[in-house]
């Protein structure tokens, strides 16, 4: 077999909109992620705050500490496999406990295109909690793995806080071992087209995981959110929450949940729910929440889905209590999003994230 032909093989596939993983997302404006042979302009590095025995390094790709651990056919990710210069890892040892978050943030200038890919390791026993933070208006393919050992607790808080330029195509791959607990909270507010997909996948006895997102999609912005919870072991438990608003011509959202329970997870204890808030004319929104069981022996599974429109009434209510429209239509939509604001402990990035939130909310009427 020829060189070219290996190559060939072992490039990926380049998708065309038909794909059911890809026919709600504007392939026409990711800009050429998915395609192979684009490449990088920019090598998009971390500005990393750390705490305690955490540590945050650039590695070869070719360094086994960073070898992939999860399959993806993602076709974005397998790109940022292929053509990410460097590897950065961040490690948080085990037995320890940090309370302070780790900050990663990472500034995109407008017109550059990056790939990148970024190991997690989170030791045995350890507690902490890691902010990823995306400003800029570039565009950027990401190949997240997340790895967290037996017993560990780590949140991960994902925000996308990009510019009206900003495309972001990325997925986050958790790995947990026994008695793990990972809580993922993805916030995407900014860019052009955002396209999230976050995956669990259990790998030991007793783990379980809490994944909640936010979203609001103003005039022409696409915000997509793909997750997969795969249940391969017994006793474990899963619980997803993605809220969603939506205001303005054009302004579009996908949210598919995907759950599988396997012959052997017995025990599972599994709930996925999404809401969406649509805030005016011209706004979509699609939620498609799938279960997959292949045992009968389990806790607990099931998924609610509903998207509805701004609720006048609680808008003639306030109103007829002296508060202005703004004001009232304000207070409904930071009600809506309060559940999951309130799981972000950090005080500056819940305050920031409101912050855009309310403006955009204004910018809207």
């Amino acid at each position: 077999m020829s060189a070219s032909t290996v190559s060939a093989l072992l490039a990926p596939h380049t998708p065309n909109g038909r794909e059911e993983a890809w026919r709600f997302t504007p392939i026409n404006k990711l800009r050429g992620l998915h395609q192979p042979e684009t490449e990088t302009t920019s090598e998009l590095h971390f500005v990393a705050t750390l705490a305690g025995l955490a540590t945050c390094e650039e590695l070869s790709p070719s360094d086994p500490r960073v070898a992939p651990s999860s399959h993806t056919t993602d076709a974005v990710a397998q790109n940022a496999r292929i053509k990410a210069k460097f590897v950065s890892h961040i490690v948080v040892p085990r037995d320890e406990e940090i309370t302070v978050p780790i900050r990663l943030t990472r500034n995109s200038p407008n017109g550059e295109v990056s790939f990148s890919r970024t190991v997690i390791e989170v030791g045995a026993h350890s507690r902490s909690t890691i902010i990823l933070e995306h400003f800029g208006s570039g565009t950027l393919g990401e190949d997240l793995e997340i790895r967290v050992g037996d017993d560990a607790d780590l949140t991960l808080i994902s925000t996308q806080e990009w510019g009206d330029e900003g495309v972001h195509v990325a997925t986050h791959a958790a790995l947990l071992q026994k008695d793990a607990h990972f809580t993922s909270i993805v916030v995407s507010l900014g860019g052009s087209v955002v396209r999230i997909s976050p995956t669990v996948e259990f790998f030991g006895q007793g783990a379980s995981c809490d994944m909640f997102g936010l979203y609001f999609a103003t005039a022409d912005q696409h915000l997509e959110h793909r997750l997969h919870v795969e249940h391969g072991q017994p006793n474990c438990r899963s619980r997803v929450t993605y809220k969603g608003a939506l205001s303005g011509f054009q302004a579009r959202s996908v949210w598919i949940g995907d759950v599988a329970i396997r012959a052997n997870a017995e025990g599972t204890d599994t709930y996925e729910l999404n809401r969406n808030l649509l805030l005016s004319d011209g706004a979509r929104a699609d939620s498609v929440p799938n279960l997959e069981i292949e045992t009968g022996e389990i806790v607990g599974a099931g998924h609610a889905s509903a998207t509805g429109r701004f609720d006048d009434e609680q808008l003639f209510y306030l109103q007829s209590r002296g508060i202005p429209d703004v004001q009232a239509r304000l207070l409904v939509v930071r009600g809506f999003f309060a559940e999951l604001l309130t799981r972000i402990k950090d005080d500056t990035t819940r305050e920031r994230l409101t912050s855009t939130i309310e403006n955009d909310l204004g910018m809207a009427e």
